[in-house]
């Protein structure tokens, strides 16, 4: 290199540098009056340098030994250059700017100087066109990322340049880095490619490709020992909900056992104490945090296999009908998923078995096994409720009890004896209503639907167990005692239902709304047929009440009829209660007309 060449680097490397000072340092300190300055500055001082960069390279032969080095430092600036336009909003200027990158360096782009400038403009046009609301454009970005990177390992023996090393003042000994800090730059981009497909592949719906995609994220991240602990079990924790969506339980064990073995390493290391007193404040919350997500993401793992064997008994499903691995599954035709992809989501560089021994993956078939899914999620409830108070946390303390309250009701079904399901009805009664008690509607109006509505159906279901056992007993004493019962119950369930639905009501009209709600229409014509049937099993002391009764019944009876009616597209949600109510409606005039007559 010439004495001028020289200056020519000495220029660019200081011109550099204050680039990266000014985005790196100065842009966190910049005024609210004036949020881009520092990013603004910088962009002055590159577009400087792409005019020094354009006169070299104007009078630098392909040949010369530099010329490769000055394409990338100018695919460098381009690149930045797009970066800053898109960070200030100016996406068609961004675009230019990557675009110019990405076709400058296209003929070189697997050589050592070009390749982690060309990859990390491939994933900015990706994140680009993500934010433009074009997935397939932006997935073209990445895929060609992808696919580069995959060249680049199998063809290039030479190690990768950082891009900040490009405008290193050079000897080699300078410019190129170690070859393990090199290569890991190379990876980190390619795992930022891999990340943004997840995103992509789920905005396309194709969610067992972004699965796939989250999954080799993940890993990538642990192999690279490149992560934030508490992130990752947090996304680890996060994907095995998709896969409990899918069935497949073996995985969904798996990600959790990861996120609880990675937490558990991150305390054992004792980050926790590293810091000032504040600083050790803030990692314990967050950490709390963190962990008391997990453990509801294990509660609803054990939550989500209750209900799903119920159903399938429910449903008559052979044992071996339903699979509770992913890899045994077919893949959807709609997918881009391979087989191999979805076999092979595991961390086998995780000794996980501590954490999977005792976590069943087998759906339940008899009262025991049920018991372990549903003492194995309250666990996690519990521990959960230590982080999400009542007081700190009212949403998400309510949502726990809601949980806990499912587990009853999934776990009953398994339960043969009628006074044990009695019982835990009654747990699911005092859970609700102590949680109701102390929420105001005003501000948690939601949630308190739900609550109510939760509650009618749980006196309800108790009322149908004591209405069993009066047909069981023949002792009338017994008998008149399980009746009041029977009143008290259909009263209550009744309670929560009128209660339920007048919180549907208008300010103003003080009516249910016409049309309903998508969210709330089913609920309120499930209301409406419960009541109907309530009103009908109400034990009466004389004919009179009976009318009366008879005539509420058809009322809510008549009322999903008459809404159905005039609502079609609603039928479909309704099929099998519109079917019962058309019949009752026919059949309770007549009765109304023989309590009449006697």
């Amino acid at each position: 290199m010439n004495s001028k060449d020289n200056e020519v680097f000495k220029d660019l490397e200081e011109k550099y540098e204050k680039v990266r000072k000014l985005l790196e340092e100065d842009a966190k300190r910049d005024p609210e009056t004036e949020p881009y300055r520092s990013k603004y500055l910088a962009s002055s001082l590159l577009k400087d340098m792409k005019c020094i960069l354009d006169k070299v390279l104007d009078d630098v032969n392909a040949e010369c030994q530099d010329y490769l080095r000055y394409k990338a430092m100018l695919g460098a600036v381009n690149l930045n250059l797009g970066i800053i336009a898109v960070d200030t909003e100016e996406l068609s200027t961004g675009e230019e700017h990557l675009t110019n990158c990405v076709d400058g360096l296209s003929e070189y782009s697997t050589k050592q100087e070009c390749i982690i400038v060309t990859l990390t403009a491939l994933n900015q046009l990706g994140i680009l066109w993500s934010q433009r609301d074009d997935p397939k454009k932006s997935q073209a970005y990445l895929e060609k990322a992808e696919v580069l990177y995959k060249t680049y390992i199998s063809e290039e023996s030479n190690v990768p340049l950082e891009i900040n090393n490009l405008f290193l003042l050079t000897d080699s000994e300078n410019a190129h880095n170690s070859s393990s800090e090199s290569e890991s730059s190379l990876e980190q981009v390619h795992t930022l490619t891999l990340y943004y497909l997840a995103q992509i592949y789920s905005s396309l719906n194709d969610h067992v490709k972004a699965a796939v995609y989250c999954h080799t994220t993940l890993r990538r991240q642990l192999e690279s020992k490149n992560f934030d602990p508490i992130d990752w079990a947090l996304n680890a924790a996060t994907l095995s909900q998709y896969f409990l969506e899918k069935n497949g339980y073996s995985q969904a064990r798996h990600h959790l056992a990861a996120a609880s073995y990675i937490l558990d390493q991150y305390e054992n290391e004792g980050n926790l104490s590293v810091g000032t007193e504040e600083e050790q404040e803030a990692k314990k919350e967050q950490y709390h945090h963190r962990c008391a997500d997990v453990s509801r993401c294990w509660a609803k793992y054990s939550l989500t296999l209750l209900a799903a064997s119920k159903e399938r008994l429910m449903a008559g499903t052979d044992e071996d009908g339903l699979s509770n691995n992913l890899a045994e599954m077919q893949v959807s035709e709609n997918s881009l998923a391979s087989q191999q992809e979805v076999s092979e989501l595991w961390f086998i560089s995780l000794e996980l078995s501590t954490y999977e021994e005792g976590v069943d993956t087998r759906y339940a078939l008899v009262f025991e096994e049920a018991r372990e899914l549903f003492r194995h999620s309250r666990n996690w409830l519990s521990n959960a409720q230590t982080y999400y108070t009542k007081e700190s946390h009212a949403s998400d303390y309510v949502q726990i009890v809601q949980d806990m309250s499912q587990l009853y009701k999934n776990l009953i079904f398994f339960e043969d004896d009628k006074e044990r399901q009695c019982r835990m009805h009654k747990r699911r009664i005092v859970l609700l209503e102590d949680v109701l008690k102390e929420l105001n509607p005003q501000y948690y109006l939601l949630v308190c639907r739900q609550l109510w509505f939760e509650l009618a159906e749980t006196y309800s279901d108790m009322l149908e167990i004591k209405l069993t056992r009066v047909q069981e007993t023949s002792d009338q004493q017994q008998q008149n005692a399980i009746q009041r019962k029977v009143h008290q119950l259909a009263e209550k369930s009744i309670a929560n239902f009128k209660t339920f639905l007048e919180s549907l009501k208008g300010t103003h009209s003080k009516k249910i709304p016409d049309p309903l709600g998508d969210d709330v229409m089913r609920p309120a014509l499930i209301a409406h047929f419960y009541l109907g049937r309530l009103y009908g099993q109400l034990p009466t002391p004389d004919g009179k009440s009976k009318l009366e009764n008879v005539k509420k019944s058809l009322e809510c009876y008549q009322f999903l009829v008459d809404y159905c009616s005039n609502h079609p597209e609603s039928e479909a949600q309704m099929q099998s209660e519109l079917s019962v109510c058309c019949d009752m409606v026919k059949l309770l005039p007549l009765k109304m007309e023989r309590l009449m007559s006697t």
